[in-house]
């Protein structure tokens, strides 16, 4: 029997009504794709994820030395997540979402990288704010060590830095408040973002203002529903050593 398609889950949290879906993709012979609706509006599709793995290859490639404590903001799908514990010198994976029904996703195997996530004792899938806990003076991703710095924050949750999922986000983009994350870095940390917009200037220059220094990587990826390539962007930024 074939899969045209399936609604694993819908629920109703504070942010909106969120589902899961599985169906198959008859222009692309039939593979079956994975996506997450918030709304009406599209929010991830396992067709498209080689951005979000480079968020973490980028990332943790210039980061030295073994024993990483890494934290991602935005669990989705989990390719961030999971390239993550590919790189084997990560000691420590906090993935922080503030959705509820993502987790449960996760840890119910509704999607196909939840039994990978779940099984590896690196990692904890932590419902939280993210941004509350990246900008808190009072402490850090870890409750129950709050002076605990990270080696790197990859964060992938609003669609850039001007379009954000929700409108009380658009703060966390201040010098004020990144450098609240920066202080929970290690020295030599870095802090990584995806941006489904290009490169903007303005935003590096935040970044500038706050870290020692700050660059934007375009990437490419085939689209074959535009029969071509489209691009994401992934900002990095690197605290003084």
């Amino acid at each position: 029997m074939t899969l045209d398609f399936e609604e694993l889950d819908y629920q109703k949290p504070p942010l909106g009504e969120i589902s899961l879906r599985r169906r198959a993709e008859p222009r692309l012979n039939g593979i079956i794709l994975y996506e997450v609706k918030l709304g009406d509006k599209f929010l991830m599709s396992s067709l498209f994820t080689e951005s979000e793995i480079q968020l973490a290859k980028l990332g943790l490639a210039e980061l030295p030395g073994e024993e990483l404590d890494v934290v991602v903001g935005g669990l989705g799908l989990g390719y961030t997540a999971v390239t993550v514990l590919e790189n084997r010198s990560v000691k420590s994976l906090r993935v922080i979402d503030v959705m509820a029904p993502v987790i449960e996703w996760h840890r119910q195997g509704l999607v196909p990288l939840g039994e990978q996530l779940t099984a590896d004792p690196r990692c904890t899938l932590v419902h939280a704010d993210f941004f509350a806990l990246a900008t808190s003076t009072e402490s850090g991703f870890n409750k129950a060590d709050p002076s605990q710095r990270v080696h790197a924050v990859l964060l992938d949750i609003d669609h850039s830095p001007t379009h954000w999922l929700n409108p009380e986000n658009s703060s966390f983009y201040t010098v004020v408040s990144l450098q609240s994350l920066s202080d929970k870095l290690h020295p030599g940390g870095v802090f990584g973002l995806w941006s489904n917009d290009p490169p903007a200037d303005e935003f590096i220059q935040i970044l500038e203002s706050v870290f020692l220094s700050a660059k934007a990587h375009v990437v490419s990826f085939p689209n074959p529903y535009m029969g071509g390539t489209s691009s994401c962007t992934v900002y990095l930024a690197h605290k003084q050593a």
